[in-house]
């Protein structure tokens, strides 16, 4: 459970200082909704923002040197905004449940006399109480700091301790984060916690290419970040419950254009396919002969039913290879599948009116290249008109395309 209610990031390509949402240094902003839509012309940054997201699952996952190389994103000085010195920053701001206290995560990354980047300054942070400033129990520099154990206390900016068990820490590579270290020790419950949250994330760069090749049989829960897996998942829900997944089916073939019902098949060496039936041919087809359009849609309803969803999903253009017509009814389910609670979060950037046509524009940013070179990010809702004209009725995607925002 949680999700973001803000999030502010500095220094990263094009994203010189962008705020998204309720930060803690940003306290009055409106937080985050649970489907998020990054709108702009090419070019603006939309996916350098998408990309940012990447890089914090990849500093997790792969350590902070490998995430700046991978990706052909070529080492911290490419990625880092160009005639910038200071360090590229991210600023999270995530609660768990409507009833628990936010954790602001501060992460800066920078580079050594050598070149090298490392995790320059890490900090969590939490209020003790309902008011007040919020204490550190994570707080490491070039490696080296304290930690909270349990799931109270921390210290004050002067380092004074409130409550709690605070424990010395010296990592011994300052090129990984510490919350990965730490978090996998269960003494410190609220790192642990949060780490899991960020394991959770989804990021998604569906092919239907690659969702055509046959793997081997083995049964696997999640969608990997192409849908290269998307035969191994239905095996794992058909296994785990048929029943619930043969009514998933059901539901996602209503929404799929042309498709008459679709059957999973499972073969003697343990492998399974979809079948698809499809308006005006005798025979089934197995998702391999599926056009791409199909493959996607049928991918994304795939992931919006997730028994155990992931806590943060991010999309980038669902639109490509999709017809138009079916956008508005996409955008239709992502809102439902998200719902009102802290279960699941939603990031998608779109060119798409007829996605966003199904949106308010409290769900929708804007993101703008000034003069200089470096984007700024603005909410629907605070330009001139447009919450007004979205509460009689107009569509918020044409108001988009007659250039009344944007």
């Amino acid at each position: 459970m949680g999700k973001i209610e803000g999030v502010r990031i500095q220094n990263f390509g094009p994203l010189r200082d962008i705020v998204m949402g309720k930060t803690l240094s940003n306290q009055k902003n409106a937080a985050l909704n649970n489907v998020t839509v990054i709108i702009g012309p090419s070019g603006n940054g939309k996916s350098t923002l998408a990309d940012a997201f990447g890089f914090l699952a990849d500093c997790l996952e792969l350590g902070v040197e490998a995430a700046c190389d991978t990706k052909n994103r070529g080492g911290l000085m490419q990625i880092r905004s160009q005639g910038i010195a200071e360090p590229v920053k991210f600023e999270l701001y995530y609660r768990e449940s409507s009833k628990t206290r936010p954790i602001t995560y501060e992460l800066e990354i920078d580079e050594d006399s050598m070149g090298r980047p490392y995790v320059k300054q890490e900090r969590l942070r939490q209020r003790v109480e309902k008011r007040g400033w919020p204490l550190s129990f994570l707080f490491l520099q070039n490696g080296k700091g304290y930690a909270y154990e349990g799931k109270e206390g921390g210290a004050d900016d002067s380092g004074r301790s409130v409550n709690g068990e605070k424990v010395e820490v010296e990592l011994t590579d300052i090129r990984k984060l510490g919350i990965v270290t730490l978090g996998a020790m269960k003494q410190y419950e609220r790192i642990e916690r949060f780490l899991n949250f960020l394991k959770s994330w989804y990021l998604c760069y569906f092919s239907p290419d690659a969702a055509r090749t046959l793997q081997t049989a083995a049964p696997q829960p999640y969608l990997n970040r192409t849908g290269s897996n998307i035969n191994n998942v239905a095996q794992y829900m058909y296994r785990e419950n048929k029943k619930e997944f043969m009514k998933v089916l059901k539901d996602i073939q209503t929404k799929l254009p042309g498709i008459e019902k679709i059957e999973p098949v499972k073969f003697e060496n343990g492998q399974m396919m979809l079948k698809f039936w499809e308006q005006g041919f005798q025979n089934a087809f197995y998702s391999p002969k599926m056009s791409d359009g199909t493959l996607k849609l049928f991918a994304y309803y795939l992931l919006l039913h997730e028994s155990n969803p992931r806590q943060l999903v991010f999309i980038e253009e669902p639109e490509k290879g999709l017809y138009h017509q079916y956008l508005k009814l996409l955008a239709d389910e992502m809102i439902k599948s998200v719902g009102t609670g802290f279960s699941k979060q939603l990031f998608v950037t779109t060119h798409s009116p007829f996605f966003v046509n199904a949106l308010n524009p409290e769900n929708v940013w804007v993101l703008t290249k000034g003069e200089d070179g470096f984007s700024t990010v603005r909410r629907a809702s605070e330009y001139e008109f447009v919450k007004e004209l979205s509460e009689e009725g107009v569509p918020l995607g044409d108001m988009w395309y007659s250039k009344y925002f944007g």
